[in-house]
């Protein structure tokens, strides 16, 4: 579970805030996308949830544990995935996910195994020996993807992680995802791609310009917006704010 209470975020020499009093829970047991215009403060909430900005005001809470107090605990609860994967290019993907098993403590045995599953699942297991920078966009992504979820937590984090992912290796990430919700764990994830939020989450938060517009299930939505589509609800919501 991941509780934001009155989170807000301004960065230095701008007037705007990029979070503004941002309340809002994530739930165990669900899948819930993270929307809104580029620029709405999406991935700089995620980065806050990630301890990688901090936050100016409000609280941040994973498991219980708040990433500015405790940080290494809260950090141990989550796998995150940001939206560049052009990033330790210079390892092969085998180093970079023992590299990534290392950091977490994740035993030989098990990362073995992980690596053999899901490397074969996404269909990289042969370029494992091959540098990164020699890898496709998709294939970058993917061996990221398992990066951050080698040590098995509890929360997923993914910032638009279906980029580049051939429909295989997209489909299978959902499948992935949906699998650990219904183990009673937390998926939050930030996407453009509306058909994919309306096949996939069980709830959806919708920010524009740093706040909340909408915060609940996809059929709320849609109850409250009768005869429109997933789209224009999107645009007369966001343009409105």
């Amino acid at each position: 579970m991941i509780e934001l209470n009155h989170v807000s975020k301004t960065y230095a020499g701008k007037s705007v805030k990029a979070v503004d009093d941002l309340t809002w829970t994530v739930e165990d047991g669900k899948i819930t996308g993270f929307f809104g215009p580029n620029g709405a403060g999406k991935s700089t909430t995620l980065k806050m949830i990630c301890c990688v900005h901090a936050a100016d005001e409000g609280t941040i809470a994973i498991n219980g544990h708040d990433v500015a107090t405790d940080a290494l605990e809260a950090k141990r609860q989550f796998g995150y995935v940001p939206d560049d994967p052009d990033r330790f290019l210079r390892l092969t993907g085998i180093e970079y996910l023992t590299f990534m098993a290392d950091v977490y403590g994740t035993p030989a045995e098990k990362r073995q195994a992980f690596i053999e599953k899901y490397a074969k699942r996404f269909e990289i297991y042969d370029a494992l020996s091959s540098r990164i920078s020699d890898y496709s966009h998709g294939m970058r992504q993917k061996v990221h993807v398992m990066g951050a979820l080698i040590h098995d937590p509890k929360v997923w984090i993914l910032d638009e992680p279906m980029v580049g992912l051939d429909p295989k290796g997209a489909f299978e990430l959902k499948e992935m995802m949906r699998e650990h919700a219904a183990r009673g764990n937390s998926v939050l994830f930030s996407t453009h791609v509306l058909e994919t939020a309306d096949a996939l989450c069980d709830n959806v938060c919708i920010i524009a310009r740093g706040r909340m517009v909408w915060n609940g299930t996809l059929d709320e939505l849609k109850a409250a917006h009768p005869g429109s589509s997933l789209e224009q609800i999107f645009l007369e919501m966001t343009d409105h704010e």
